[in-house]
């Protein structure tokens, strides 16, 4: 690894450019990060009033695997997104 050596730079002024060059980076960093979004899960009565269907037609739906289903012991939940990308496939 070769040696740097700094002429005409005061240790403030190199503190200062570093300091500019992060600032710039974080800047770039929060115009492109877009926060991840918690999953929300949801019943199947939820499903239901949502998409203002009967429960049956959820309990199809999740069998013919239009909807896909997760469980948590006995209680089966969906994914809202998924819910919802399932909407757009319909259309």
């Amino acid at each position: 690894m070769g040696a740097i050596q700094l002429l005409q730079i005061t240790p403030e002024q190199l503190q200062q450019a570093i300091l500019d060059g992060v600032k710039k980076q974080l800047e770039d960093l929060k115009k492109e990060f877009q926060p991840k979004e918690p999953e929300i899960y949801m019943t199947r009565s939820e499903v239901a009033s949502m998409l203002k269907i009967d429960l049956s037609t959820v309990h199809n739906w999740s069998k013919s695997g239009k909807l896909i289903p997760h469980g948590i012991g006995n209680r089966i939940y969906f994914k809202r997104n998924e819910v919802q990308n399932a909407i757009i496939k319909l259309k």
